[in-house]
């Protein structure tokens, strides 16, 4: 399983994803999840993905086309005009995929193949953008009212995320907010695990801000982890005691 939070601010974009990948209690690996690829000054664009991990591997390898010379490749992400078009066509793609991976297998492979990817970014003269591709190769757009996405297994860190987001925080409050989600998700579910991989994408700026790989000595997240765990354990004592 998996674990990716995509999230639009005022001031831009900030993603996490972790890198576990399970088959099995006894066959645990770690793969990155996160993907970019930019234009310095024109455009930046980060893919994060959830699902069959092969599946998923043959999207990212067919965006960027590795098995042709490097002045041959034609890669969608650096030549669609759009961020609406880039989604659209990794869709597709996506899309394409997973259908010859069923067909392949016949009945064995129905259901076994599922994938979805949360795409981010911003192309010079346009708002930053976030959409969530599903395994049917459609999507939908981060929106005021729906400022941010997961994917994977996002029950235990989506109320953290709801009860804390605010379009106006600021980009270290909201890597605060995705690192409680994350450690929360973390204590609940074996099947996400660090390290995590964080990215921090301000508007207009067309590159990545910040990037950090969170691994287990990290002394912020062991700190996050231990505040939190302290924080939840004095706001239950200072709840009403209950009567009967």
């Amino acid at each position: 399983m998996t674990y990716c939070v995509g999230m639009v601010l005022d001031k831009g974009l900030v993603l996490m994803s972790d890198t576990r990948t399970n088959s099995g209690v006894d066959n645990i690996s770690v793969f990155r999840k996160m993907f970019t690829w930019n234009v310095p000054g024109e455009r930046i664009i980060t893919l994060m993905t959830a699902g069959n991990l092969a599946s998923t591997q043959a999207v990212i390898s067919q965006l960027e086309e590795r098995m042709k010379e490097p002045d041959e490749r034609d890669n969608i992400i650096l030549k669609s005009p759009t961020m609406f078009q880039v989604a659209t066509e990794i869709g597709k793609l996506l899309r394409n995929i997973i259908a010859e991976r069923q067909d392949a297998n016949g009945l064995k492979g129905r259901g076994r193949f599922t994938a979805s990817i949360i795409v981010a970014g911003q192309i010079a003269g346009m708002e930053p953008r976030l959409f969530m591709v599903y395994p049917e190769g459609n999507f939908i757009e981060a929106s005021r009212d729906t400022p941010f996405f997961q994917i994977g297994e996002t029950k235990y860190g989506r109320p953290i995320i709801i009860r804390g987001y605010d379009p106006e925080m600021s980009m270290e409050e909201a890597v605060k907010l995705l690192m409680v989600s994350f450690d929360s998700t973390l204590k609940a579910n074996l099947s996400v695990g660090l390290p995590l991989d964080l990215q921090v994408i301000e508007r207009d700026g067309f590159q990545a801000k910040h990037e950090h790989r969170v691994t287990h000595e990290d002394p912020y997240f062991q700190a996050i982890s231990s505040s939190w765990g302290d924080a939840l354990k004095s706001a239950f004592h200072s709840l009403p005691d209950y009567s009967f």
